[in-house]
């Protein structure tokens, strides 16, 4: 009894931490190299790959090294992996010099965590063997699902328990001292499993698993890790740029790995598989209803719910194909590399494959497919004869349905834009408004569901600021002030979007844009026209804006916008004290800082607020309605500035202004410390 405690938590702890490493290192990172997406996507690729590592070296263990050569061979790891301890990266992995940092940060958390987070990806695998070995005749199963359980609650206890108490140093240091307990633990069991037969001894041909079975296994992996990211990016991007959502969609994903591990009678194709018709009818129903606009009320339970009924069928049908307990290793590797190979597919290969976010489309007829593949190569047991080909024939024939609906609607879709445009930052799109009666003619840039930018398709009208950045707008307001006070103005803006900032260029001022995306700035000079009409002289600078103005001098700019907060993803290095420190080396005495910090979920005022108190900065907050015109958008601003004697002006004084004050007890943000719960509208 005591010795299957020990197994039992010592699975739990590993997935635990596992689970809680990932954000905490990410976070620790993100601000050395650009904030951007692409950082988490190349982390993400790390862990996939280190979990892999991790399950064919539990394979090969099992399979080629006697009981004794295992315990010393993983005693001896687990001792080296201490002396990589805290897993606090080095200053010294910040890139000097501008350009593809993915290969640096891989090199990184190699050498920060990777030995650690190998031999936590072991733990559920080759325990389980080694637990069979000791107790003959065991059925291992149920610690894989112990080992989600311990997933789930480290996904869920990091945003809601660990990141709003601790900062990230705390985390590191805390984080690796739990290391030292799993390890004491790992290193007992691995001892004490020394003189036991280990149960994946190599068998014959005719004994291993088929192929088509090996096959079945990683691509229900791979389907349901496929949907899991696919969902996740849709849902975040074109449905609701609502923060912590992937906390929803990668809990219901770990909650069907529990399930269907836990009790295999849980999983009943009666039950499951006329859902899975029904859920996925539904999700590509909800893809394409009135031009992808369903109310968030019914799409995000659409998506989420969709989702755990195709990991339901995925996970269920992967159970039932599972193997005697001998080939456990092989099966578990086999998982790792179907869920490698699908989030390879949705965060490396979409990007490259696809001009649009087809990759869920995809996924839907793929699970659909899939199941019928199972229905054909491993039907299993069914209590009626009729039964089998009346599923077989409804499967093929729901799957052909199914893609064919997704195809039009995805036809019909494409056709609404002018133009669309990927890379790993996203989608890009550009479409028209007729000018009639009820609107003004425009184009509008948008990313997901945000509106990056908007401009009146009237020649004589093209110049005219819009959306967020018009004339009442906070930006608008900080730039028309210094053009009353001097004859020329820098303005800096991290953020090009279409470009509508540069519509209050006059000749002499000098404009300079931030911008990481190379996409937006294709779209920006051949789409729209506002840089190409500027009056004044104008430079865009391709790069994450943080790193760039670390390593420019003083530009003395008299107006800095920050404009990249709209998103759920936002970058939060961007908004942090010793960010500001560097915007205020940027401004001359009196320059004044805008922050954009319109968002539908966060609110972001007392983020700045208190980065303006702490560094004896004086702020205002303006708010636009932006009634006056259809063209112009609701926007809220804070400005911040060293001189009080801006805001003494009447632009920027009477309704819709107020002084920005912080939130009593909020806690400052920095580069070792941010809490997205805090800010939660």
């Amino acid at each position: 009894m005591i010795d299957s405690l020990l197994y039992a938590a010592t699975i739990f702890l590993s997935a635990f931490l596992l689970f809680e490493v990932q954000p905490m290192i990410g976070k620790i990172i993100l601000p050395w190299f650009g904030g951007s997406a692409s950082v988490w996507s190349t982390c993400l690729l790390f862990f996939q790959a280190s979990l892999l590592a991790g399950y064919l070296y539990a394979h090969f263990s099992t399979r080629y090294l006697k009981p004794r050569q295992q315990a010393l061979l993983h005693v001896s790891l687990l001792a080296v992996s201490i002396a990589l301890l805290p897993i606090l990266p080095s200053p010294d992995w910040k890139p000097a010099h501008p350009g593809d940092p993915s290969g640096r940060i891989l090199l990184l958390l190699t050498a920060t965590i990777g030995l650690p987070y190998v031999l936590l990806s072991t733990t559920s695998p080759l325990l389980q063997a080694w637990y069979v070995a000791a107790k003959p005749g065991a059925v291992p199963y149920r610690l894989f699902a112990l080992s989600n359980l311990g997933s789930l609650l480290a996904l869920f206890s990091f945003p809601l328990l660990v990141e709003p108490l601790a900062a990230t140093h705390t985390q590191a240091y805390g984080w690796s001292g739990i290391y030292v307990l799993f390890v004491i633990l790992c290193a007992t069991l691995a001892w004490n499993a020394r003189n036991h037969t280990t149960a994946s001894e190599p068998s014959s041909a005719g004994d291993a698993p088929r192929w088509e079975l090996q096959a079945l296994w990683i691509a229900l992996a791979a389907c349901g890790s496929a949907l899991l990211l696919s969902v996740t990016t849709h849902l975040s991007t074109n449905v609701a740029p609502i923060p912590l959502l992937w906390v929803a969609t990668l809990g219901v994903y770990l909650a069907s790995f529990i399930i269907c591990f836990e009790r295999e009678r849980f999983y009943h194709r009666a039950v499951f598989l006329p859902l899975l018709g029904a859920a996925l009818g539904a999700a590509a129903y909800a893809l394409y209803y009135s031009k992808g606009n369903l109310a968030i009320k019914w799409s995000v339970p659409t998506f989420v719910a969709a989702l755990f009924i195709c990991c339901m069928a995925c996970h269920g049908e992967l159970v039932r194909l599972k193997p005697d307990p001998r080939h456990l290793t092989s099966f578990y590797l086999m998982v790792a590399l179907g869920g490698a190979l699908g989030g390879l597919f949705v965060a490396v290969g979409a990007p490259h494959l696809f001009h649009t976010y087809t990759e869920l489309p995809v996924s839907l007829v793929a699970c659909a497919a899939l199941i019928a593949i199972v229905l054909w190569v491993a039907p299993g047991h069914w209590p009626r004869r009729f039964v089998l080909p009346t599923a077989r024939i409804a499967m093929i024939a729901f799957t052909a349905a199914l893609a064919i609906y997704i195809g039009y609607q995805k036809h019909l879709d494409d056709q609404r834009f002018e133009r669309s445009v990927r890379n790993y930052y996203g989608v890009l799109r550009v479409y028209d408004l007729e000018d009639n009666a009820n609107q003004t003619g425009s184009r509008r840039l948008i990313h997901g569901t945000i509106n990056h930018g908007t401009q009146l398709t009237a020649p004589e009208d093209r110049d005219t600021p819009t959306s967020y950045y018009g004339p009442k707008s906070g930006v608008g307001r900080a730039i028309r002030y210094f053009d009353e006070q001097r004859p020329s103005i820098r303005v800096g803006v991290i953020g090009l979007g279409a470009g509508v900032t540069a519509a209050y260029g006059r000749r002499g001022d000098f404009f300079r844009f931030y911008e990481i995306n190379p996409l937006d700035l294709s779209i920006a000079t051949t789409w729209f026209t506002f840089l190409k009409d500027s009056k004044a002289d104008h430079q865009v600078l391709l790069g994450d804006a943080r790193l760039t103005l670390e390593r420019e001098p003083s530009q003395q700019f008299d107006v800095l916008a920050v404009d990249a907060f709209s998103s759920d993803a936002i970058p939060v290095h961007l908004l942090t004290r010793e960010a500001f420190q560097q915007y205020f080396r940027h401004l001359n005495r009196g320059g004044i800082l805008a922050v954009h910090v319109s968002n539908r979920y966060l609110a972001l005022e007392p983020v700045v607020a208190r980065n303006a108190l702490d560094l004896g900065k004086v702020a205002i907050e303006v708010n636009d309605d932006g009634e006056d015109e259809d063209y112009l958008s609701e926007s809220d601003w804070v400005l911040v500035s060293s001189d009080r004697g801006p805001f003494t002006s009447s632009l920027l004084r009477g309704p819709g202004i107020k002084p920005a004050k912080p939130r009593p007890g909020f806690r400052a943000w920095t580069d070792d410390y941010s809490n997205l719960i805090q800010i939660l509208k």
